[in-house]
């Protein structure tokens, strides 16, 4: 069995720890396709919005995952999420699900709390993490209120991007049920927050490899 993964960027850890999930859900004789084009992110930045152009690149990055036998996709970037979202009718037309990494995540934040500190080192991926969020509380018929904790990590290496992180962490405690970590790549640092600041902490790659999983089963792929 085939699933895509689709970054906009990548480190190595992130790599990492998003395939380390989806082979514990899905098991480790999975085949995972890998898709990456960093100037999605990198156009999406500097215009501060997902252009035409960017999300034309990232839906021809799920249309060839269809093409060469993928089940299912991992969208992975929370950035170009809403991109993902308008793709859902041509993904259920061709019978490839595609799963928002941080969908479940904002889903269990709103369940578990009305006030959520989200915490982003992007604005790009800020904005559309709360729309997320306001969405869900919608649905779930629940009203939350979103406490911003944006911090500029450009430059740093992990340890100072860590002690950056729980910082601006520690400076939303006193205010939040939950605190939402916005990037995949925040996610080595939830446990730690979680430690120092008391609140329950949240990050996406558990979530978005349970969420493909379930899209795998309600397929019917696996069991």
């Amino acid at each position: 069995m085939k699933v895509g993964l689709i970054y906009t960027s990548t480190t190595p850890e992130l790599i990492e720890l998003v395939e380390r999930e989806v082979k514990k859900q899905i098991g480790e004789h999975t085949e995972l396709l890998t898709y990456t084009d960093p100037s999605i992110l990198a156009e999406t930045r500097e215009h501060g919005s997902v252009t035409r152009n960017a999300a034309s690149r990232l839906i021809t990055m799920f249309l060839k995952a269809a093409q060469d036998g993928a089940e299912a996709v991992l969208n992975i970037c929370s950035s170009v999420g809403e991109v993902a979202d308008c793709a859902q009718d041509t993904a259920r037309y061709i019978g490839m699900p595609i799963v928002r990494i941080d969908e479940e995540m904002c889903r269990d934040a709103v369940r578990r709390g009305r006030k959520i500190g989200v915490l982003a080192t992007l604005p790009t991926t800020l904005n559309p993490t709360k729309n997320t969020i306001l969405r869900v509380a919608r649905e779930m018929g629940k009203e939350v209120e979103l406490f911003d904790g944006l911090v500029d990590a450009f430059g740093l290496d992990q340890e100072q991007f860590k002690d950056l992180l729980v910082n601006q962490a520690l400076e939303l405690k006193d205010k939040v049920d939950v605190i939402l970590l916005c990037q995949g790549s925040m996610a080595y640092c939830e446990e730690l927050i979680e430690e120092k600041t008391g609140k329950t902490t949240v990050s996406s790659p558990r979530y978005g490899a349970a969420a493909l999983k379930r899209a795998l089963i309600d397929k019917g792929v696996i069991k």
